[in-house]
């Protein structure tokens, strides 16, 4: 859409896909886009948690490296526009959906403002969208490494698993995204030197070797939800992961999360079973995925009410 050497300016969404878009070829390699999210975004909020072996955001621009080449930046205006860099229009599409720029979320803040459990949360949350990864892969390796260990030791094994698959960018400390010939070439051996044993390694890389991961983004969720549980090593929890962080989706909830374990104790007396929290997110429908994620910030914030006894 950009013509090289030159700038192109658009006021609507209408010809070029960009909301208040300005593309623009900068130092002969960069591309430049202002975009204005559609509804409510707080990058700070969204990407409390960006930095992986593949990203970081420590109070300067998300640095990111992205699957289409190189590496991207993101950063936001007061006015709340969202400038971003990459080296090309396939690395600004891929930003913006790592970003979740276009995915709207004024529907779920306006038709939860009053539930019980998220009422006093929304106001301080309402700008905030899980980021997603830029590869299904990524999210699958996520997703096998959270799986029964707690959150920090899961992100050190993720950290050691990229850095050991894939190379790093020259110049920073950055890796590339994995896609699945990243693990693929991999043993279960090698996983469990790096951290990731038994079924877990082993199933991410059956995974990888016998499966068109990255395809799945072309499916409706339900299809790719069904596909991915049939697989063995992949519970509902993971199929939930891969979903919201991989695919983008806002549908799929994360069934068995130990954090909405936590909550769902708290609220009901009793330590409750994993499958007990898909009651727990089903009065939210199709936004269940969006639901677990706002759900598990407000009990981490203390937003969420609970029964006297439990509060104590």
């Amino acid at each position: 859409m950009s013509t090289r050497g030159s700038m192109l300016i658009a006021g609507d969404d209408t010809h070029t896909g960009f909301d208040a878009v300005q593309l623009a070829l900068q130092d002969g390699a960069v591309l430049s886009a202002a975009v204005r999210p559609r509804g409510p975004f707080s990058l700070r909020l969204s990407s409390r948690l960006a930095g992986d072996a593949t990203r970081t955001f420590a109070g300067g621009p998300l640095l990111a490296a992205l699957a289409a080449g190189g590496i991207g930046r993101a950063w936001q205006q007061p006015d709340g526009v969202i400038q971003l860099r990459a080296p090309d229009e396939p690395g600004l599409e891929e930003l913006r959906f790592v970003l979740a720029l276009d995915d709207d979320h004024s529907e779920f803040l306006e038709r939860f403002r009053e539930d019980p459990l998220l009422r006093r949360a929304l106001p301080g949350l309402r700008g905030y969208r899980p980021l997603r990864v830029p590869t299904v892969t990524h999210a699958l390796l996520r997703a096998v490494c959270g799986q029964l260990i707690q959150a920090k030791r899961a992100r050190a094994i993720e950290r050691s698993v990229i850095r050991a698959a894939t190379p790093q960018l020259p110049g920073t400390r950055l890796y590339a995204p994995p896609g699945p010939q990243a693990f693929a070439r991999l043993s279960p051996v090698e996983l469990r030197r790096l951290g990731l044993g038994g079924r877990r390694g082993a199933s991410l890389v059956r995974l990888c070797r016998s499966l068109d991961l990255e395809r799945l983004r072309s499916l409706p969720t339900a299809a790719a939800a069904d596909r991915l549980q049939r697989e063995r090593g992949l519970g509902p929890w993971s199929v939930g992961v891969i979903c919201l962080e991989g695919l983008g989706r806002f549908e799929r909830g994360l069934v068995g999360d130990l954090g909405l374990v936590k909550l769902c104790s708290a609220l009901r007396g009793r330590w409750v079973e994993p499958w007990e929290t898909a009651e727990l997110l089903e009065p939210y429908g199709s936004w269940a995925g969006l639901a677990s994620v706002y759900l598990l910030s407000a009990f981490r914030l203390g937003l969420v009410p609970l029964p006297q006894s439990a509060a104590a």
